[in-house]
């Protein structure tokens, strides 16, 4: 995912006098290619990198690129989108004024039939705005639908958690886009934050009923791409609240003769809070990970996590003496 550009076709679509990023509003690491992939299709782009050579003016590439450069930047930018879900006014201000550029566009383009290349050339602008008039209609029945499914989820989410833990404001959407692999792909629908363990199955199931896809989230501390989410209607589960952890305690495990310590943790307790409570009873908690002030007990056991204790005591689930879980369907 935001891999640079294949360079040799980079090489072969430059021509002099092109620029390689004219899409406007773009602050992101994806290309111009990139984006018209993921806004209009492989097609859209096969006919722009034909065109790319026969600009006459370049003010109708101008025009097809700014109203790719809207749809890019608000899909990007989660203030943007909370402003033109709430506002129902100024998202249609936006719309018409794309669809008046795409009409500019059509009034320019003037087909001399029967010259060289006209008719093909004319034929491809045509097809590109049959793409952009329909990217721009999906651009607007995307917030319509959004502002459409947060009414309905906030009802439905808030019957198994207080209200304040359902939150679609950008602020928690945008730090809870990545972990720290700073893989940005979607942002989340919509983050959770249940106030205990009870509440868990019921937001599971219910996020199951509104075809959300649910990432669970602690530290966000990851390298591996666990927390990122891949779909925008995703619902990120964060696990924070879930802090109870209790004092060491020597049970008689299964398959065991003698108690071992043990300590009993929920899965948002921080790490460094159970090596804490090892330590008060003179004892070492194994797994260390370089992230242990910020990464979750519940993130330990979902990546197997180690550190530089564990060439001697082993890794996180060569320590844990048992666990339970919410399945996808929202059940224990």
């Amino acid at each position: 995912m935001n891999a640079p550009s294949d360079p040799l076709s980079i090489s072969l679509s430059a021509r002099p006098g092109t620029r390689l990023r004219e899409i406007p509003y773009n602050y992101t690491s994806f290309s111009d290619r990139e984006i018209v992939l993921r806004l209009l299709g492989q097609r859209a782009w096969d006919l722009l990198d034909g065109l790319r050579g026969e600009r006459r003016t370049g003010r109708s590439a101008r025009m097809l690129f700014e109203v790719l450069g809207d749809i890019w930047v608000v899909q990007r930018n989660p203030y943007l989108q909370d402003d033109l879900i709430v506002d129902s006014r100024r998202r249609e201000a936006l719309v018409g004024a794309m669809r008046h550029r795409l009409g500019e566009i059509e009034r320019r383009r003037r087909p001399d039939s029967g010259a060289d290349g006209e008719d093909e050339r004319d034929a491809a602008v045509v097809e590109l705005l049959r793409l952009a008039r329909s990217a721009v209609d999906g651009f607007r029945r995307a917030l319509i639908e959004s502002a459409d499914l947060r009414e309905r989820a906030g009802k439905v989410l808030a019957r198994h958690t207080a209200r304040e833990n359902v939150a679609f404001d950008p602020m928690s959407r945008v730090s809870h886009v990545t972990d720290a692999t700073d893989w940005r792909v979607e942002y989340p629908f919509v983050v959770l934050n249940p106030a205990n363990e009870r509440e868990i199955p019921g937001l599971v199931k219910a996020c199951g009923s509104l075809g959300l896809t649910v990432i669970p989230r602690g530290g966000g501390t990851g390298y591996t791409g666990g927390a990122v989410p891949l779909d925008a209607r995703s619902a990120v589960i964060n696990t924070e609240k879930l802090d109870r952890i209790d004092s060491v305690e020597r049970l008689v495990l299964p398959g065991l003769d003698s108690p071992v310590a043990t300590v009993f943790s929920e899965a948002g307790v921080v790490t460094r809070r159970v090596t804490e409570a090892a330590e008060a009873a003179g004892l070492v908690f194994a797994v260390d990970p370089t992230s242990l002030d910020a990464s979750c007990i519940g993130g330990n056991v979902a990546v197997n996590a180690g550190g530089k204790k564990a060439v001697l005591w082993g890794t996180a689930l060569d320590n844990l003496a048992w666990w339970r879980m919410v399945d996808p369907q929202g059940n224990w």
